[in-house]
C-alpha cells in the first residue's frame, strides 16, 4: 500500500473543502472496495478522507411514502430496518442479500453506488425502484446516475448525502449469485411504482441497464407469462470465466420472470 494522509473530516461540508484541495483524494465509505484496491497497488490515493465521522450522513428517515437512507448507513442496517421491512420488503431483501456478514455490516449505501460496481446489487435497486441520489450540490434521478463500469454521474468536489426511495406499489429483487462472492452473475428489479413499472438488471453488462419491452408487457399485465418470448440481445452482455453473454442473456428472462412472481 502506497503511504497516503488521513483526513477524518465532522461534516459533508469539511469533507467537499478537503477534496477541493487538489490531489488525487479518495472518500472512504465501508471500504470494502477501495481497501482492497490499495492494498493491491491498484489505487493509490494521496489522501483518504474518512467519512465514517459525519453524522448526517448516517440514519434513515420516512416522509409519507418516500424512505430517505444517509449514504453511510450499512447494508445490514438497511436489511432489518422496521420501515424499509413495511415499506419495500424488497429493498431490505436485497440488502441482505450482499456479500457476507462482515460486507453487510462494513459496507454502505453511497459507497456501493458510488463505486458502480456492474455485478453489485444496489444499482438494481435504485434504478428499479427509481430512486433519487441526493449528493451535497444537487438531486440525481435514477436514470442518469448510472453512466457504465464505475461510472456515475458524480462531479468532481460531489459527495452523495442520501438516496430517496419512493414505496413502490409492488417489487422484488431475485438474483443468480456467484456461490463464493455472492455478487450478482444477473440480478433483476422488477417494481410497480407509481410512476409506472421498472425492470432493472445488473449483473449482466457494464452497467445496470432497464428492458423497456418488459416494462412495457408488465404494464398490460403483470404476470410471469406476459414476459415469454422476450429477450434480451447478448451482444452488449459479459462474458467470463462465471458465465457467457448468451447464458447471461437467457438468465435474465429466467430471473425477471422469477421477480415478478415474487412480487405477486
Amino acid at each position: 500500500m502506497h503511504p497516503f494522509n488521513y483526513q477524518n473530516p465532522k461534516s459533508v461540508a469539511e469533507a467537499a473543502a478537503f477534496l477541493a484541495k487538489g490531489g488525487d483524494a479518495k472518500l472512504l465509505a465501508g471500504g470494502q472496495s477501495l481497501i482492497a484496491a490499495m492494498k493491491l497497488r491498484l489505487s493509490a490515493p494521496t489522501d483518504l478522507i474518512d467519512l465514517s465521522g459525519i453524522k448526517e450522513l448516517a440514519g434513515m428517515k420516512t416522509e409519507g411514502t418516500v424512505i430517505t437512507i444517509g449514504a453511510m448507513t450499512r447494508h445490514a442496517e438497511v436489511a432489518r430496518s422496521k420501515d424499509v421491512l413495511a415499506g419495500i420488503p424488497a429493498l431490505a431483501s436485497l440488502a441482505g442479500s450482499i456479500g457476507d456478514r462482515m460486507v453487510r455490516n462494513m459496507g454502505t449505501i453511497g459507497g456501493a453506488l458510488a463505486h458502480n460496481d456492474p455485478v453489485a446489487d444496489y444499482p438494481a435497486a435504485v434504478l428499479g425502484l427509481n430512486a433519487t441520489v441526493n449528493t451535497n450540490k444537487r438531486k440525481i434521478g435514477a436514470d442518469a446516475f448510472f453512466k457504465d463500469m464505475f461510472e456515475t454521474a458524480l462531479e468532481a468536489g460531489e459527495i452523495i448525502v442520501s438516496v430517496s426511495f419512493p414505496f413502490p406499489k409492488r417489487a422484488a429483487y431475485v438474483k443468480f449469485k456467484n456461490p463464493a462472492s455472492r455478487y450478482a452473475i444477473v440480478g433483476v428489479m422488477a417494481a410497480e411504482t407509481a410512476g409506472g413499472v421498472r425492470v432493472a438488471v445488473t449483473g449482466a453488462a457494464s452497467s445496470v441497464f432497464r428492458v423497456a419491452e418488459m416494462e412495457t408487457a408488465l404494464a398490460a399485465n403483470w404476470s410471469p407469462d406476459s414476459l415469454a418470448g422476450i429477450s434480451v440481445p447478448a451482444d452488449e452482455l459479459n462474458s467470463d470465466m462465471h458465465a457467457s453473454a448468451e447464458y447471461r442473456a437467457h438468465l435474465i428472462g429466467v430471473i425477471a420472470r422469477r421477480a415478478v412472481e415474487a412480487a405477486r
